[in-house]
């Protein structure tokens, strides 16, 4: 599994993936962000699902921005790794599924192109059909999303600072983290500006944040102390005691 997450608020774009591989009983790290940074042109890709169809379908779209290929607005790019998406499972979906292996890659795809007017971030499905996000939708998640959602759901809008963001995204990915087996540091961030034209990458380890998750364990649990109990006595006031039983 995995655990990629883009956030796009006014002020720009987060996107956090860790870097653990699950193969069987091996773990491994390795890199899911992809990031294309060049003249006017600026874009991250982050994948969820199998990492051959991953590793393929990047290289397909990396081999034609070599090429030559031009993308002006970041939807027509995201139709072209599509395309590739598509290719990919042309060549090996049949032989993928007979394997036992579902042909299941999720991409998040964000970031700004010459003639956007703000900074974008999609969705893209493995058929090669997307989603935009926008207001009301400021995050999503791919592969282990299950863990993470609530805190960005109760702190992030699109008013959010591109700090609040990043620290919301690093503990959604904590509480992840602490969840599941499968997802794990070092994360790799990327942050975007928007109409900066520069992405820039940042490589966080577990003894970089380890302070930060255990202030964050300790505050859930004073918080917690500090909720009131009044309104729980509705509920206990009904148990019985040993004592009661016995009269």
């Amino acid at each position: 599994m995995t655990y990629c997450l883009g956030i796009k608020v006014k002020e720009g774009l987060v996107a956090i993936a860790d870097t653990r591989i699950t193969s069987g009983t091996e773990t491994t790290e390795k890199k899911k962000i992809y990031i294309e940074q060049k003249d006017k042109y600026s874009l991250f890709i982050m994948t969820s699902g199998l990492r051959s169809v991953r590793d393929k379908a990047v290289l397909y779209f990396k081999e034609r921005i070599d090429e030559g290929i031009e993308h002006n607005k970041l939807y027509k790019a995201v139709n072209d790794f599509g395309e590739q998406v598509k290719r990919v499972a042309r060549e090996d979906r049949e032989s993928l599924e007979k394997a036992g292996f579902k042909f299941n890659l999720n991409t998040i795809i964000g970031g700004q192109l010459k003639d956007d007017d703000e900074h974008k971030l999609f969705l893209l499905y493995p058929e090669g059909n997307w989603v935009e996000l926008g207001q009301g939708a400021p995050f999503v998640i791919i592969g282990n999303s299950g863990h993470g959602k609530a805190i960005l759901n109760r702190t992030l809008t699109n008013d959010s600072s591109m700090h609040l963001a990043l620290k919301s995204g690093f503990l959604s990915f904590d509480s992840t983290r602490a969840s599941a087996n499968d997802v794990d540091f070092p994360i790799d961030v990327a942050l975007y500006r928007n109409n900066s034209f520069d992405m820039v990458e940042h490589r966080y380890t577990k003894k970089d944040l380890e302070s930060i998750s255990e202030q964050w364990a300790e505050e859930l649990k004073a918080a917690l102390n500090h909720i009131p109990n009044e309104w729980m006595e509705a509920a206990f006031s009904q148990i019985k005691t040993p004592n009661d039983e016995e009269l």
